[in-house]
């Protein structure tokens, strides 16, 4: 039986709301492993692997995040993000399509580079997805 809930929102809906052992979350800076009576916290998400562990042994859920929050409270372990793709539907050309997509936006305009800027940060962590 699992002891933390984890639920997963996008601007269009709840994607996730399951009972785990074990959630992993990619921050900004790292990742961080939330188990059962995790202290409360509010963190920045990077875009990266989403690893929801359903029981002790298990494998593990897999899924990329594009970004966002994670609130950690009274065992309920919210991510809010603006989209999540089960891990299994990324690939190689995938991966390369959203790279040559990021390199071909504009970025003579400051607001034009930023958006640009997170595509391609978005792209290479596709691609290190894939390889990994």
């Amino acid at each position: 039986m699992g002891e933390l809930q984890c639920v997963v929102v996008t601007p269009e809906q709840t994607e996730l709301d399951v009972e785990a052992e074990s959630i992993t979350v990619p921050l900004f800076d790292g990742e961080m492993g939330i188990l059962k009576g995790h202290s409360p916290l509010v963190g920045r998400l990077g875009y990266g692997v989403l690893q929801v562990r359903k029981s002790a042994g298990s494998e593990a859920e897999n899924y990329f995040v594009d970004g966002g929050f994670v609130q950690v409270a009274a065992n309920v372990v919210s991510v809010l993000t603006d989209k999540i793709t089960p891990l299994s539907e990324i690939n190689r050309t995938s991966a390369d399509e959203a790279m040559k997509a990021a390199l071909e936006m504009p970025s003579d305009q400051p607001d034009l580079a930023a958006v640009r800027q997170k595509a391609v940060t978005r792209a290479r962590a596709l691609s290190r997805v894939v390889a990994g």
